[in-house]
């Protein structure tokens, strides 16, 4: 049963879906800017000012990674039935609204608060439900679509890490909070008002929720039976965990190793073009390319990375390689997640299916922040830390050539097939 869908099939190639995507991939540029990179640039202001422990602050985001991973699935659904805008437009509101309560947070307990309804918000905002509604809307064209997306926010580290130190500068920490709040107000929330194709009409609803059910239904029952849905989800998980400890953490290990600050911030904007140069490179050279080389690549270059960081100090070239391959890395990533399913698996109930392929890594995503400051806490510095990352890490690239070795014998009847 095909997912039900309200687009044409010239939609996506009309001046109407170019101009939606790309008021789309602003919005994504902005929601992550916001929500997910600043979080490391208030880190050691907030625990200046009011005494909170690394573990308790990591603690709060980790909560907030835990509930967005919970939230992933339902928000899946919920856009599958064609209800994409109400829930980009609501997690909007909630993201701005809860990055102006934590501007007055003057208890850990209120910062927890804040870190579950962000939680929530990044489900309903980030690349997941965005993908979900643009291969919803756009079934002929999602993967152009995709991409574009992705390359726009891929400048999100390299726009927003400098715009909010500069606004911690100038404001202080709850000026720049209540600032990125307005940020999402006064880009996001228009953008998902307008660019989403409206939800589906009353009359048609009841027929059109029972459709969606049914194909989303199947869709998850089928994906917990295919072996290839399991390797990808451990490929994933252990991918998104050492992301997540990694990001949240590189800016106070940088600073732990007594790197310059002005180094510290060149290193952190490096990362974000090469995510785009990375994207690029897909999008112009790698179209052609078997999905399970792209994989093979990413998921060998991200241990490789770490590797890099391990021995690079404070040289500037060793930390600049770093982000190169880093960002590289995790730019093509960010594409083969949203259109990994569609290529190895099926496009029919793609929000539920990325959903459920979303929750134990968004899970992880949560636990890794704190884990990792545990660690560091442990022992005393962050040597621990990476070396439980590069482990981890090659975790994800060896569950990634098994879900391709699945694939293959699911489609070739057992005979294996090449990587190239």
């Amino acid at each position: 049963m095909p997912t039900p869908t309200t687009a044409k099939p010239s939609d996506g190639d009309s001046p109407r879906g170019m101009v939606a995507t790309w008021a789309l991939a602003v919005a994504q540029l902005v929601s992550w800017g916001s929500i997910y990179y600043a979080f490391s640039l208030f880190v050691v202001p907030m625990e200046t000012a009011m005494g909170w422990s690394r573990t308790a602050t990591n603690g709060a985001l980790s909560m907030g990674l835990l509930i967005s991973g919970l939230a992933a699935y339902p928000m899946g659904t919920w856009i599958d039935r064609g209800h994409g805008r109400h829930v980009m437009v609501c997690g909007t509101v909630l993201a701005a609204a809860m990055l102006a309560l934590w501007s007055q947070a003057h208890s850990l307990a209120m910062l927890f608060v804040v870190w579950a309804g962000l939680g929530v918000a990044m489900a309903a905002t980030l690349y997941d439900p965005v993908f979900a509604v643009i291969t919803r809307d756009f079934p002929g064209t999602f993967r152009t679509k995709i991409t574009l997306i992705t390359l726009v926010a891929g400048f999100a580290s390299t726009v927003f890490i400098p715009l909010t130190q500069v606004l911690v500068d100038g404001f202080g920490w709850r000026g720049a909070l209540l600032t990125l709040a307005a940020g999402n107000l006064a880009v996001c929330l228009p953008v998902h008002v307008f660019a989403i194709r409206r939800d589906a009409p009353r009359e048609d609803r009841s027929g059109h929720e029972v459709a969606s059910r049914a194909v989303n239904a199947a869709a998850t029952r089928r994906a917990l039976r295919t072996p290839a849905f399991w390797a990808l989800a451990m490929c994933f998980t252990a991918y998104y965990a050492t992301f997540a400890a990694l990001t949240f953490h590189l800016v106070p290990l940088m600073t732990e190793r007594r790197a310059s600050p002005a180094l510290i911030l060149t290193t952190m904007a490096v990362i974000g073009p090469a995510q785009v140069l990375a994207r690029v490179l897909w999008f112009t050279l790698g179209r052609n390319v078997r999905p399970a080389v792209i994989g093979v690549v990413i998921t060998a270059a991200f241990p490789m990375s770490v590797v890099v960081l391990m021995i690079a100090g404070t040289s500037p070239a060793w930390l600049i390689l770093f982000a190169i391959v880093y960002g590289g890395a995790n730019g093509m990533m960010t594409i083969l997640r949203g259109t990994i399913v569609q290529d190895v698996m099926w496009t029919e109930g793609y929000g539920a299916v990325s959903g459920l392929l979303s929750m134990p890594s968004n899970v992880a995503k949560g636990i890794a922040p704190i884990t990792a400051a545990a660690i560091w806490t442990i022992g005393g510095s962050y040597v621990a830390v990476e070396w439980t990352v590069l482990l981890v890490s090659l975790i994800s690239a060896v569950a990634f050539i098994l879900a391709m070795r699945f694939t293959s014998e699911r489609k070739f009847g057992g005979r294996q097939a090449n990587f190239e």
